[in-house]
């Protein structure tokens, strides 16, 4: 008997994976960088009607992009977009939120301004605001694109921060292809225990 054929997944399509893993109807979700609106969009119909989403981003196209790619599918009504950073995210989402999963595409916005990209320091309030606000078995996925200026620094800092958390309260995985040019984006999943 033959074996079956596996394809290795992008660290993209696995972030997809694990979100499908984790989130249900009714949960609470944060796409902490909206870009294009697809993650947002995605997150929307698998939280369902009576779940939420909460979407953050810096720059005018992408929460206009998104709004569009909600209205399109008719999901505006159980997503909240604020036009801000994600390291304001813990002003925004309700004290009592315990979010299932939050998902970051750390560099700059596709088709955009390259010179608009995340930042360090920004970044690693915001995931440690989500781990305080994180539910059980909860997910914070990081896909981190390296290629463009700061981008270095800023997985670095990441890098850092997530390999020093108490293994007893979280687990960490990192996941992506190492032979790749063009330095492909890799994930980071911190999940709480």
């Amino acid at each position: 008997m033959e074996g079956s054929t596996i394809q290795l997944s992008s660290a993209l399509n696995y972030s997809h994976t694990l979100i499908n893993q984790t989130v249900n109807p009714g949960d609470i979700a944060v796409d902490a960088t909206v870009g294009n609106g697809h993650d947002t969009t995605y997150l929307a119909k698998l939280v369902g009607p009576s779940g939420h989403v909460y979407g953050f981003d810096i720059q005018d196209a992408a929460i206009a992009a998104t709004t569009n790619a909600l209205a399109a599918e008719k999901l505006t009504h159980q997503v909240t977009l604020t036009h801000t950073g994600h390291e304001n995210l813990a002003k925004v989402l309700p004290a009592d939120a315990k979010v299932k999963c939050a998902i970051f595409n750390l560099g700059y916005l596709p088709g955009g301004d390259k010179s608009v990209v995340t930042q360090a320091a920004t970044t690693l309030t915001a995931v440690q605001a989500l781990e305080e606000r994180l539910a059980t078995n909860g997910l914070i996925i990081l896909l981190v694109y390296t290629g463009h200026h700061g981008g270095q620094n800023e997985a670095n800092q990441l890098m850092q921060h997530v390999t020093k958390l108490d293994q007893h309260q979280f687990q960490v995985l990192q996941y992506g292809f190492l032979n790749q040019i063009h330095t492909p984006p890799y994930l980071i999943a911190i999940q709480k225990r």
